[in-house]
């Protein structure tokens, strides 16, 4: 009991920062949109948060295995405070190359404190479930991940509107003061033991990783490249450029990461009731090839002359119910295939290679859409998932999860 109570306190903080990462993310969008700054610049911003988020992931894990979880959560909630609260001093009159670089630097904090949170959560899933209840464990990753999408979203939302009420400096001010709270309510109540190693593990340990792992964690790099191609810059801009005002654009895109979110959180009882009761290394190739379908699609409906806003709403929705499969089977396998005394390291690895996707798809975002506009965005995420898929032909087959009584097992 003690140990779920400790995993419900981890969750309660990484939700909190989670609405904040994502308000952040479309208060920086829409923010530096308006001053016209342009769309690889606005990529750019994001460069330093998805780079520091690389060796965050990498070397958060072996901390957190020797230090315990408790330690890195607490640090990357302090963090995030320091970057809104390092933002909210960005000054107008500034140089444009001096406000590019401070926001760099503060989204370089930014990253390494989403990551470091992220981390926690999702490493005390392992620690706090049996060994011989993998559907269980499938079903718990996949009611945090989708609930951390749907609160990402609902962050895409409060961001909007506390940058149309508040204005920047001031919604930054408001999110660090929130945050705040979070972090000495986790400080009061959370024990010092979770997560901690029984064994030392040593530094090379980051780098010795089981071929499963190491091709679980190539394709988990395409897979969200696919998403953050397209999402990062050209969805929020293209939206704009279609006459949708902030807010509007904030809405939606929020709505899409709560129905994502939510979709992502009972995938197991979607595969069941599909008849797709067993979750493995083909699993994952099953669903990424199923997943091309989608930008495809929308690629087809925008070329014939379909109206625009209406191909986007079926095209995104289709698309998040199918990557939100494809990211469950992901979240879940990563943890089978480890240990739980290893569990952080390959935890950190593996989302090393997630902060990675995000980093090549956000820079390709701007590039991309500079170059040859939204459909050129959509074309760079099939090449993308169509990668994901070919290089999941190298996961391992057998010992498959069963889903029957995933939904109704221990809580």
């Amino acid at each position: 009991m003690n140990g779920i109570r400790s995993y419900a306190l981890v969750t309660l903080a990484y939700w909190g920062f989670t609405i904040t990462d994502g308000a952040l993310r479309m208060l920086v969008v829409l923010h530096f949109y308006k001053l016209g700054y342009s769309d690889v610049t606005i990529a750019f911003l994001f460069l330093f948060y998805e780079f520091f988020g690389i060796v965050t992931n990498l070397l958060g894990g072996w901390i957190a295995s020797r230090s315990g979880l408790k330690t890195t959560l607490y640090v990357g909630l302090a963090l995030q405070i320091f970057a809104l609260l390092m933002l909210a001093l960005l000054h107008p009159s500034w140089p444009g190359v001096w406000s590019v670089t401070y926001v760099m630097a503060a989204q370089a904090l930014s990253g390494i404190a989403k990551d470091l949170t992220k981390m926690s959560a999702k490493s005390a899933i392992k620690v706090v479930v049996p060994d011989d209840t993998g559907s269980t464990l499938f079903k718990w990753v996949s009611r945090l991940t989708g609930s951390k999408n749907a609160l990402k979203g609902a962050g895409f939302f409060v961001g909007s509107i506390l940058l149309s009420t508040l204005g920047f400096i001031g919604a930054l001010v408001a999110m660090a003061a929130g945050l705040l709270v979070v972090l000495l309510g986790t400080v009061v109540a959370l024990p010092p033991e979770i997560g901690r190693s029984k064994k030392k593990i040593k530094f090379t340990a980051l780098f010795s990783k089981s071929p499963a792992i190491n091709w679980l964690s190539v394709a988990r790099i395409f897979l969200f490249g696919a998403r953050d191609i397209w999402f990062v810059v050209g969805l929020p801009v293209f939206l704009s450029q279609l006459g949708w005002s902030f807010s509007g654009v904030g809405a939606f895109i929020a709505m899409w990461f709560v129905g994502y979110g939510t979709i992502q959180a009972f995938v197991p009882d979607i595969l069941r009731s599909i008849g797709r009761e067993k979750v493995d290394g083909p699993a994952a190739q099953h669903w990424a090839f199923i997943l091309l379908s989608a930008p495809l699609a929308l690629i087809g409906a925008l070329r014939a002359g379909l109206n625009s806003s209406i191909s986007l709403m079926i095209g995104l929705a289709v698309f998040a119910i199918l990557f939100a499969i494809n990211s469950a089977v992901h979240s879940y396998l990563v943890l089978a295939y480890t240990d739980e005394d290893s569990v952080a390291v390959n935890v950190g690895f593996y989302y090393m290679a997630n902060a990675g996707g995000r980093l090549l798809g956000t820079l390709l975002s701007g590039l991309i859409f500079q170059a040859a506009g939204f459909t050129g965005c959509l074309w760079g995420s099939a090449a993308m998932i169509l990668t994901a898929a070919v290089i999941s032909l190298g996961l391992p087959r057998g010992n498959p999860v069963q889903l029957d009584g995933a939904v109704e097992g221990a809580e």
